[in-house]
């Protein structure tokens, strides 16, 4: 025990030998560099498949709440392959029954600034064919985004489809801006 006493006393006055190489005379003030970092990161919910099943009835449409968080400000392009839902065998259509139906897509998101601001914009499925682009601003996005679809009237000269399965891929792709 009385070993143990000695040994913390001769601890308690000893000097590091790398503080008393630290010393600074006269110093009035000193900097201390400090850093950091955030990784970047824009993540995007699941967007299920939609099947609007009979494509004659007129009104047709979804609306849907899709997580979306982004720490940094974006853009987002938005890109359809066919120009609206193509019929899968002949996009053209044939004699006077349209191939395709056009449609309007939707996006609705808040963003901060720091203070909250909201953004959308809509495209026509012939404009997201060409790539339709939504930027932030300099914003971020962290409530989500509403997507919102909405048929359209068949093209061609009968003004109905031809008879058959219809498609269309939507691709959202969002880069740092």
């Amino acid at each position: 025990m009385r070993l143990l006493l000695i040994a913390l006393v001769a601890t308690a006055f000893a000097v590091p030998a790398a503080a008393a190489d630290m010393q600074i005379d006269n110093a009035r003030s000193i900097d201390i560099a400090v850093s950091g970092s955030i990784r970047e990161h824009c993540a995007m919910g699941q967007i299920p498949n939609v099947d609007f099943g009979n494509l004659e009835q007129r009104g047709l449409g979804f609306r849907m709440d899709v997580p979306f968080d982004c720490n940094l400000p974006f853009t987002m392009t938005i890109s359809g392959t066919g120009g609206g839902l193509a019929h899968t065998a002949m996009p053209n259509g044939q004699g006077p029954y349209g191939g395709k139906l056009p449609y309007n897509l939707s996006v609705q998101m808040p963003v901060r600034y720091p203070n909250r601001s909201m953004i959308s914009q809509s495209f026509t499925s012939s404009q997201i064919q060409a790539g339709g682009v939504i930027s932030s601003n300099g914003g971020i996005a962290t409530d989500g985004m509403t997507l919102a679809v909405e048929l359209g009237r068949p093209t061609g000269e009968a003004g109905l489809l031809l008879a058959g399965d219809y498609s269309e891929v939507i691709t959202i792709t969002v880069t740092p801006s």
